[in-house]
């Protein structure tokens, strides 16, 4: 049983959470996404979004259940940590929310991001 659990998070783990070797793809896309979507204020303030939400097929949704708290957290803490890397400040708590899409017409995973003020 802890075999095929592994068989089938292994693959999900390695796109969500950081390897010495390769970035993964969600964090690639949740710093792309990140960039693309800053507005500059001013000299000194370059806002980024704060709110992002990973929609999953069905199936990868699922087996991450367990885990969600957690990864939702580590990938946070990822946005923020690129984000004081680039300078950019946020109009208020950072959040990522992953749930299932909607619908089938997810390959990978579908990012959105938008800025919440606290």
């Amino acid at each position: 049983m802890e075999k095929t659990l592994e068989k089938w998070t292994a693959p999900l783990w390695e796109r969500l959470l950081p390897t010495q070797r390769d970035q993964p793809e969600v964090l690639a896309e949740l710093r792309q996404t990140c960039d693309d979507n800053t507005v500059i204020v001013d000299r000194q303030c370059v806002l980024a979004p704060n709110t992002y939400t990973l929609e999953l097929p069905t199936a990868s949704h699922r087996r991450l259940a367990k885990y969600m708290a957690q990864v939702q957290r580590q990938l946070g803490a990822q946005v923020c940590r690129h984000a004081a890397e680039q300078g950019y400040t946020f109009p208020g708590p950072v959040s990522v929310h992953v749930c299932a899409a909607p619908d089938d017409t997810v390959g990978q995973f579908r990012l959105h991001s938008a800025v919440n003020p606290s």
